[in-house]
């Protein structure tokens, strides 16, 4: 049997968030639990490993359900689960994590579930008797479960918000085709698209937990996100049309390295610039800069994105691939005459567009 790879703190918090949606078993058993005024704590993870810093209870082997849940949360110990909490193990079980470990709670049942779950690794939801509360505790990761309608409202509100920056992208990115197309692009306009790109993205991640905790009742919601995101895609294409090709560099590194900056960092376009391989100082860069050609081609429809990059890779710019011949497009592998009709149209037609939205 192939051994699991390792789950990133990442990807093992957006698990939980999916297993305690609406919608989930999880999700009705923490509902009775709350409704009847108790308090619990529920420990999903490796068996082993749980094992080891817990002990006593009741020793099981149940398939969970939220009825049996909510009957063995009455006793005063934790519930032991598997990682996608489909079988419970042990009940009534007492926690017994190390001490050094770091805790922000003031509450017994909370700080033993924050150790705990920073120690072995896993997942502890701990709900609150007094508070009426569920708070999510995954790795190192603290975060506050809510109520389905408050969320709904918090993430149409954040969609809002992040509509009106997605549209400061769309116009930015628009100003640089514009540019593009009269080969009059400079370094600032390109760092510009990559910094409101980023913060677009950077309002998608604090979106995404909001979407996943919601389960079934977030699909309105993310089929919104969905739509809004369009331009990003595009966006990403920026770094591919500018980066300075290095040993070892390749464009998705770049967007890593970019995601990396702080907020402040974000804000000088100087930090972009370096990313992309050029100098901190935008004016030490050359006055004009050639794009490659990506993100236009890709704006062309029905066109492959193998042929894309054979366009690029044999004639090697957006305005050499613009200035070609019909006979010197068809050179290029997979481009026939009616594909270098498409391109020149396609070409021709965008110019045309972006001239009369300019006047």
């Amino acid at each position: 049997m192939p051994k699991r790879k390792k789950r990133t703190e990442a990807e093992a918090f957006r698990e939980a968030l999916l297993m305690v949606a609406p919608g989930t078993k999880t999700h009705e058993a923490l509902a009775a639990i709350l409704q009847s005024r108790m308090g619990a704590l529920l420990c999903f993870g490796d068996l082993a490993r749980l094992s080891r810093l817990s002990e006593g209870g009741v020793k099981l082997d149940a398939d969970m359900t939220p009825q049996l849940v909510y009957e063995l949360s009455k006793m005063d110990g934790a519930i032991i689960l598997n990682e996608d909490g489909t079988r419970i193990h042990y009940a009534n079980r007492f926690l017994k994590p190390a001490e050094h470990y770091p805790t922000i709670e003031t509450g017994t049942r909370h700080r033993a579930a924050q150790r705990f779950a920073n120690q072995t690794k896993s997942v502890v939801l701990a709900l609150s008797q007094r508070r009426s509360s569920v708070t999510l505790y995954c790795h190192t990761k603290r975060y506050a479960l809510e109520s389905p309608q408050t969320l709904v409202n918090k993430g149409t509100q954040m969609l809002q918000t992040l509509d009106k920056y997605v549209e400061t992208l769309r116009k930015t990115m628009n100003e640089l085709t514009l540019r593009e197309l009269g080969d009059i692009v400079t370094i600032f306009d390109v760092c510009r698209v990559l910094q409101r790109a980023e913060m677009v993205n950077r309002i998608r991640l604090e979106v995404d937990p909001i979407i996943l905790e919601l389960g079934t009742e977030g699909r309105l919601l993310q089929l919104q996100l969905q739509e809004t995101l369009i331009p990003l895609k595009e966006a990403r294409m920026v770094v591919r049309d500018y980066y300075k090709e290095r040993q070892g560099v390749a464009p998705d590194i770049i967007h890593e390295r970019i995601a990396a900056l702080t907020q402040e960092e974000l804000m000088n376009l100087g930090n972009i610039s370096q990313q992309l391989g050029y100098g901190p100082n935008l004016r030490s860069v050359d006055s004009y800069m050639t794009p490659r050609g990506y993100r236009i081609l890709h704006s062309i429809n029905r066109l492959p994105p193998q042929l894309i990059d054979n366009l690029v890779e044999k004639l090697g710019s957006l305005h050499a691939i613009m200035k070609a011949t019909r006979e010197q497009l068809v050179e290029v592998e997979g481009v026939g005459d009616v594909m270098a009709e498409r391109i020149r149209g396609g070409l021709s037609l965008l110019t045309s567009q972006m001239a009369a939205s300019g006047n």
